[in-house]
Parts: structure tokens; sequence; C-alpha cells
């Protein structure tokens, strides 16, 4: 089918918090975490700047571009700002009132794919898809579970985001939607 996700692919990934009002998974200024890039907020639009709400999605298990991603794959996140805005990466820990909600780590993009073993590993789960044949598609709402320490917690917004023309903050947490679908993503393919 056309709207399946396949590995390659250019998306968008929209948060579901407040009716889908979460704002896009969104790189924006420098990281101050050790080995990170870019901080990570989500943003009013996909297209903040060129590229920041822009993913690439890899297999972290060796499959090839143009195969379909399946709910319960393992896969790397690349940001296209700049080119290469490096990949989606647990890195350090959440903040104390982050914490105080179920919180584990906060989120930066790094130049590695793993900048320790499993930061940058996430495990996506499709909510349901249409035909039910495990495929992925766009439109379709996802969880992204990291595999740091074989539990590093399901991306979602937490708090407002400091960063200029940033939304609101993300971090990873025990809890796979802790309030009012934080931890929801809908897949939009890209308007490269």
């Amino acid at each position: 089918m056309a709207n399946e996700l396949k590995y390659g692919d250019h998306i968008h990934l929209q948060n579901g918090y407040n009716g889908w009002q979460g704002g896009y998974l969104d790189t924006n200024g420098h990281s101050g975490a050790a080995g990170g890039k870019y901080s990570v907020s989500t943003a009013d639009t996909p297209a903040r700047g060129k590229g920041t709400g822009t993913w690439e999605i890899h297999s972290a298990t060796g499959k090839a571009s143009g195969q379909p991603v399946v709910s319960g794959d393992l896969v790397y996140l690349r940001n296209l700002y700049g080119g290469d805005g490096g990949y989606l990466d647990s890195n350090g820990h959440a903040s104390d009132a982050q914490k105080d909600a179920g919180a584990l780590y906060d989120v930066s993009t790094s130049q590695s794919r793993d900048r320790a073993p499993g930061t940058g590993r996430w495990r996506i789960f499709a909510r349901s898809s249409s035909p039910g044949d495990r495929n992925v598609r766009t439109g379709d709402v996802v969880h992204l579970w990291n595999t740091y320490g074989d539990n590093g917690g399901f991306l979602e917004t937490n708090g407002h985001s400091t960063a200029t023309g940033g939304k609101y903050d993300l971090c990873t947490n025990a809890y796979f939607n802790r309030s009012s679908d934080v931890a929801d993503w809908k897949i939009h393919p890209a308007q490269d």
C-alpha cells in the first residue's frame, strides 16, 4: 500500500498532547549534554527551521531501505537539520520536576547512532493500523520506547520548552502515557 512507512522515509512526528496540540518533534539549539549534538523539543510547525522537524527512519537491525516498518521494530531516527542533525538519543537524567511524574532521561540528538549502548535505539509500537498486517503507516499513532539499559522509557512531552521557538520539553518516561496523550506521536510524511 502507498502509505506504508518504509526505511529511509522522511517523516514529521506530531505529539498528541491536548488534542494534538503538543507540537512537532524538533531539534532546537545546541545540546549541553556530554556527547549531545542538538537539544530536542517540540515546535508549533514541522518546519520551524529547514530540516529541524524532519526525521529519517533507519532500521537498527539491518533491514534495507525501502523495506516496510513493522510495529515492534527497533529503529533509529536521524534528524535532517543541516543535512545531519544527529540521531534521537536519551542522554542524561530528566529534570527533578519531570521525575516527579515518572520521567527517566533527557532527550537530545547525538552524532553517533548509539552514543552508549541502546541510547539511540527506539522500539516503535503502533496503536493500530488498517489493514491489521503489523505494518506501520503514515497517519498511524505510535509510541517510541528507548532501549537504553533495557528500559529507557517512552518518548513524551513534559513541561514547557525554554528554547526560542520551542513549545514543549521532551524526556523519556517509565509510563507509556502518563497524562493526556503526551507519549502519542502521529506520523506524517515530510514535505521535503
